[in-house]
């Protein structure tokens, strides 16, 4: 089981972003708060009960009335889906676009420096292969302090 603490997790920058904006806005809040509270089992078991209580207690004929209420909140609970998958779509896109500028700079880094390996190796290559530089004096083999006369 894990046991790392909620407020130690480090989230994704497009999420803490994300997550600050909605913060920031009541109505997405109340929004959030409402699709949070609609898509849970708690909304259910409320609802049965509530009709439930409704049909065979209070009114001898809820058809007419029931229909009604249930059309709705069948709207204004499709419109918190749309809302919702809204907030997914532009979460999602932000953070392509973030992914995006992180690959592109990963590439760009990825490119140097296999160009910096390359002038290495081609440089290891004319002083190991090719030999010295005819215009170089020659170096002499270094020898440790016991090796000097």
């Amino acid at each position: 089981m894990d046991t790392t603490d909620a407020a130690t997790t480090q989230h994704h920058p497009v999420v803490v972003q994300h997550r600050a904006n909605r913060a920031a806005n009541l109505q997405l809040r109340i929004a959030d708060g409402i699709t949070t509270f609609a898509g849970s089992m708690v909304f259910v078991y409320v609802h049965a009960v509530l009709f439930t209580v409704w049909m065979l207690l209070i009114e001898h004929n809820p058809w007419p009335k029931l229909t009604l209420i249930v059309s709705l909140e069948a709207i204004f609970l499709s419109t918190f889906v749309m809302i919702g998958q809204n907030r997914q779509s532009s979460f999602q896109q932000a953070k392509a676009d973030h992914d995006f500028r992180e690959q592109e700079l990963e590439l760009k880094t990825n490119t140097e420096l296999t160009r910096e390996i390359h002038t290495l190796t081609m440089e290891l290559h004319r002083r190991l292969v090719d030999g010295p530089d005819p215009g170089r004096p020659a170096e002499s083999p270094r020898r440790g302090p016991a090796a000097q006369d």
